[in-house]
């Protein structure tokens, strides 16, 4: 039974790993997806006929439970919402990871250092994912509107870690801790995922979500090890080595390395460097705008969270198919960090069914924009900021770029005349190719595409 168990769970890795893998393209993702959920499915099912294992009524309820409130809350949550929804249960996973960590402590008895080593391990990576991730929620959700630090970050930040470490340590080499030192040691641990990510701005916030969302790949894997279990340990640590690689990408594309994020993130003062900006902002109509798109030859729509905010990806859409009637080439070009978390414009324009072939990332697109007639921005503010390539000190000069402020005109939809999600003011906006649409997403390109409509008659 016990071999036939693991060839099961060796079947149900495989599967798991093949839906990763087919997640990589556009055109296999949804079934990736759906291959990937159907052996987690078939891992919960070898678990129950696995030997000694009891309590089954409990075990239904929570995946009665859990499963319930996951169909529910996937299919209420709104798009622009996602990224927030993704912090929280990457915080789930983390958290489940450390209460498994804290019954076997309360068990006693470890099998060895090495196991009592790689609880500990989950435990403390499970709780700063757990914190780390309601904070990160909260920040995206609005509960918390203002970054929070304290006096000292740094040192507060190793001094904590260090204590947390010992206590760690401590638990390791006792056979069965005391029970007030392992409460302790997950105050702390819950505690340093609180202050390491409360002070970190709403700007790297992609790097963050997908930092603690490799934590919790990890800690899962770790407590699969402790609990024997080889579908937990190859899904944890799958996780957490994507979950790495595409946090190191995130940080490359933003050029700030991970350190930067976590010990000195772009908020309060440091939003606030960077050298003045001459110029005024030039306010253009939406029959201004739809004349200029209407007569170009080509045209780049860089979509960014303010598209998401609106629901607009559908009336752009809209207006990118009127135009290519008209003979106008459209195409879209995405930034790795543009929205709140990776990929969330593609997955916005996928969802109103813009093809693959027209959605390009930065490193495709940006030598085509000095071609460009008219590159059209909506929503999106820092991605597009030239003083990362001019201004030295700026908190993000160095970070690439979409290069829309090498096309011919610039037209940029924008609620308002207030700065990025990172505080720092847009130089795009003062140029003299740069018009600015004021009003919603949704409003504005609604307005354009009437206008066009008309020329067209």
């Amino acid at each position: 039974m016990n071999t036939l168990i693991q060839l099961a769970y060796f079947g149900v890795a495989v599967v798991f790993i093949l839906g990763l893998k087919a997640m990589s393209s556009p055109v296999t993702a949804r079934k990736g997806i759906v291959w990937a959920g159907y052996a987690m499915i078939a891992a919960t099912l070898v678990t129950f006929y696995t030997p000694g294992m009891q309590n089954f009524g409990l075990m239904i309820t929570a995946i009665v439970l859990g499963g319930g409130v996951a169909w529910w809350s996937g299919r209420a949550v709104k798009m622009t919402d996602m990224p927030q929804m993704v912090a929280i249960y990457n915080g789930m996973g983390g958290g489940a990871a450390a209460a498994i960590a804290a019954l076997e402590f309360a068990r006693g008895g470890m099998h060895s250092p090495g196991v009592a080593t790689l609880a500990v391990l989950g435990a403390l990576i499970g709780s700063v994912a757990f914190s780390g991730s309601c904070i990160a929620f909260a920040k995206l959700q609005g509960i918390m509107t203002k970054a929070w630090r304290l006096p000292q970050q740094n040192v507060v930040n190793i001094v904590l870690a260090v204590l947390t470490v010992l206590l760690g340590l401590a638990i390791i080499v006792s056979e069965t801790p005391p029970s007030a030192l392992v409460i302790l040691f997950f105050v702390l641990a819950l505690a340093l995922g609180v202050i390491l990510t409360s002070p970190i701005g709403g700007a790297d916030m992609p790097v963050v979500i997908s930092l603690l969302n490799a934590f919790t790949g990890l800690a899962v894997g770790f407590e699969g090890y402790v609990l024997g279990n080889p579908a937990l340990i190859v899904a944890g640590i799958v996780v957490g080595a994507s979950g790495t690689l595409l946090t190191q990408l995130m940080a490359k594309a933003m050029n700030r390395p991970i350190r930067n994020v976590i010990f000195t993130p772009i908020t309060g003062e440091a939003a606030g460097g960077g050298e003045a900006i001459e110029g005024t902002m030039k306010e253009f109509s939406a029959l201004d705008a739809a004349s200029v798109m209407r007569y170009a030859s080509k045209v780049i729509i860089v979509p960014g969270y303010g598209m998401a905010v609106a629901g607009a990806q559908h009336k752009v859409w809209e207006m990118a198919q009127l135009l290519e009637e008209g003979g106008v080439e459209v195409v879209f070009a995405i930034h790795p960090v543009a929205g709140r978390m990776p990929g969330h414009m593609n997955v916005l324009l996928a969802e109103a069914g813009v093809p693959y072939d027209k959605i390009f990332d930065l490193e495709e697109i940006n030598a085509d924009f000095p071609q460009a007639d008219v590159a059209l921005v909506i929503g999106a503010n820092d991605v597009v900021n030239p003083v990362a390539r001019t201004d030295k000190s700026s908190p993000i000069f160095g970070m690439p770029i979409l290069n829309v402020d090498m096309a011919q005109n610039v037209i940029v939809v924008k609620r308002g005349k207030g700065a990025g999600y990172s505080g720092i003011e847009n130089a795009l906006f003062y140029k003299d190719n740069c018009r600015m649409l004021y009003g919603s997403a949704q409003q504005a390109i609604g307005q354009v595409i009437t206008h066009v409509k008309a020329l067209e008659v």
